[in-house]
């Protein structure tokens, strides 16, 4: 899977000459936590919800509500947005993309093409939402069958033609390695199916140690 298959691709950005005030009301109405500073759609900086309300005037300021307001106002992002931006391509894998924000202690990512143009956007919630529910297979009907020892080559190609016996669909198959104290691997084969019992009598006629995995 790619950046660009799970990326924001319809982008909200804003000019370096954007107010503070106009870019948290942004936020605001768009629900965002940050915003990408472009300039003729080339990445000039990002400016964050955190960054704004760590830089903007608090209550400990001695100035009035009306000179704190005219300072958001005429106060542009340039001026606090940050400037070292980490980025990623839309080629780039989503393994690769998630190894440089965790390397860089980063939730978000802004995408840019080969002409350095923001083209989409990709965040932590990207990765757990599109990403993480489909591999885990969460929302999908169906239950987990857990066979131990099953995740080795040989016993995985007969529990596979098993399932296969029974035209069950297969939604998702995660080999796990419980804590090394087995020497085989076990299997959890997530099942398009309600109704286990016929695939758990055939598994264990099978001679395999199975159980049924709380989703």
């Amino acid at each position: 899977m790619l950046v660009q298959d799970v990326m924001t691709k319809n982008v909200v950005t804003i000019p370096a000459d954007t107010s503070l005030a106009e870019a948290k009301r942004i936020m605001q109405q768009k629900r965002l936590k940050r915003l990408p500073v472009v300039e003729k759609g080339l990445l000039l900086g990002v400016v964050t919800e955190q960054r704004l309300d760590h830089l903007a005037p608090g209550k400990a300021t001695t100035l009035t509500l009306w000179e704190v307001g005219y300072l958001l106002e005429n106060t542009p992002v340039a001026k606090i947005m940050q400037q070292e931006v980490v980025t990623v391509t839309p080629d780039m894998t989503v393994e690769k993309a998630l190894a440089t924000a965790q390397s860089n202690r980063v939730g978000s990512l802004v995408v840019l093409d080969p002409g350095r143009k923001v083209v989409g956007i990709i965040t932590t919630n990207d990765f757990f939402y599109k990403i993480a529910n489909k591999v885990l297979g969460l929302g999908e009907p169906g239950c987990r069958i857990q066979v131990e020892g099953g995740g080795e080559a040989p016993e995985l190609g007969r529990i596979l033609s098993l399932v296969n016996g029974r035209k069950e669909r297969l939604v998702t198959l995660h080999i796990l390695d419980p804590s090394g104290r087995r020497k085989k691997k076990d299997v959890v084969l997530h099942l398009a199916v309600e109704d286990p019992r016929e695939i758990l009598e055939d598994l264990s006629g099978a001679g395999f140690s199975v159980s049924v995995r709380q989703r």
